[in-house]
């Protein structure tokens, strides 16, 4: 897949806010690991689809992206030199490192360094210093509980020099997210603004709930008498558990729907529905009493059917 995150996205530079939306939850739906969960290229797209989504979401990081003062990733591009600094000396290391050769037009060169000017945060020391620029990027990665990815949370994060960065979970994160604080990265040079903090989430598995989309799943073992009989039973949800009516004669497969008891979004977007399904659990070693039951009634049924058919 590639890295340009336009291409990832299927769109194009002139791309509006709303194409890039409409474009990343059509991938998310097609690409998701839960949804493939034996489908590692599946994974591959989605984390690359959600990178894509996480730096062209943001209209600053979109513009410095477009400028080209930021890569794919996020991270800043190494910092340019004016070429009149460099021009006259013997071995022209300006040209070496920006790929300019003995050949290259110099209004080329010119229109670079005057684009990178009018990119920067401020202007060059005609002294013979250098200017401020933002840091760099540093990245991380956190795991986090399934509960507290679809419910929000808040936690730290030791860094490497020992320091804790406080991190806010927003709820409905998803594996393979990736959060930015902003100004939480390597501090920056000359004075200039530090670099974002990049998260890269993982969310971990849990025990009994599945995520699809913005529904929860769940497998809910149901005695063998509340299947024939009916019940009222309790069903953990992600919330806290609530009352379940199972209708009599429920058979294992069935899927009951227990509407907005599934991960709610930012803002004012719905939360999705939990699903539940049954499966019936039979008692592995039936008491004497139902075995006879069930032999009574086995005999009844097949002479009712037989008498059906003569």
């Amino acid at each position: 897949m590639s890295i340009d995150p336009y291409e990832t996205l299927g769109l194009t530079k002139d791309a509006s806010a709303a194409d890039i939306k409409k474009a990343y939850r059509k991938l998310v739906r097609t690409s998701h690991p839960d949804l493939h969960p034996d489908d590692k290229k599946a994974e591959d797209r989605f984390k690359a689809v959600s990178a894509a989504y996480d730096l062209l979401k943001d209209p600053d990081t979109r513009a410095r992206f477009d400028a080209g003062d930021i890569d794919a990733q996020g991270a800043e591009r190494p910092q340019r030199q004016y070429y009149r600094d460099y021009a006259d000396a013997a071995d022209n290391t300006y040209q070496r490192r920006r790929g300019f050769g003995q050949d290259a037009d110099p209004g080329d060169i010119f229109a670079e360094i005057l684009r990178n000017r009018g990119a920067g945060s401020g202007g060059f020391d005609f002294g013979g210093g250098s200017r401020s620029a933002a840091g760099p990027d540093a990245r991380y990665r956190l795991e986090v509980p399934f509960l507290d990815a679809v419910r929000g949370a808040e936690t730290t994060i030791t860094l490497p020099g020992g320091a804790n960065l406080a991190v806010k979970i927003p709820r409905g994160t998803l594996n393979g997210q990736t959060l930015r604080l902003r100004g939480k990265g390597s501090p920056g040079f000359g004075g200039g603004p530090a670099g974002d903090a990049l998260i890269t989430v993982t969310v971990q598995e849990h025990p009994e709930f599945r995520r699809e989309g913005d529904d929860i799943l769940l497998i809910l073992p149901v005695s063998f008498d509340d299947a024939i009989l009916g019940a009222k039973v309790t069903v953990p949800t992600i919330d806290g558990p609530v009352g379940l009516t199972i209708p009599p004669g429920a058979s294992s497969g069935r899927v009951m729907r227990l509407r907005g008891r599934g991960v709610a979004g930012k803002g004012t977007k719905a939360a999705g529905d939990q699903r539940v399904e049954l499966k019936i659990m039979v008692p592995k070693d039936p008491d004497p009493q139902l075995r006879d039951l069930l032999t009574a009634w086995r005999e009844t049924r097949g002479a009712s059917m037989k008498g059906s058919t003569a």
